[in-house]
């Protein structure tokens, strides 16, 4: 079964990225960039959006995809599709709103980003090193 998600790379003014450790499978134990599934005739940015406010309780708005990412996941039979934006004009107070599913929350410096990262947020924070720090 093939699967779209979405995720976003979103840097506070410190240009810090926001990770969230998965709880659950695929990719238990992880960091990785928030995101989820695409619904059912759900426009990819309301997607980003949606699954923003409900993981972290932040407002964004979208900049530009970033990446796309593809994971292939043989233990559930799952070919996962994602596209990854970048965001911008950031607002709340985040927060850990699926302690079910995240076990924490946490800005990391460019530079301290943890190894143990879920396949899909690879590419996208590779990117945004690049971006960031290489080219200072």
């Amino acid at each position: 079964m093939i699967v779209v998600g979405i995720g976003a790379v979103i840097l506070n003014e410190k240009n810090e990225v926001l990770l969230v450790l998965r709880k659950k499978a695929p990719e238990a134990n992880k960091w990785s960039i928030p995101g989820g599934k695409v619904e059912f005739l759900e426009r990819l940015e309301d997607t980003v959006i949606r699954e923003i406010k409900e993981e972290v309780n932040l407002d964004i708005e979208i900049s530009k995809l970033l990446c796309t990412a593809e994971t292939i996941d043989l233990s559930s039979s799952e070919h996962y599709l994602s596209l990854i934006y970048t965001t911008k004009n950031i607002k709340g107070t985040m927060k850990n709103m699926e302690p079910d599913k995240i076990s924490e929350v946490q800005w990391f410096q460019l530079e301290e980003i943890p190894t143990e990262l879920a396949c899909f947020s690879v590419e996208a924070l590779a990117l945004t090193k690049q971006k960031y720090i290489v080219n200072r």
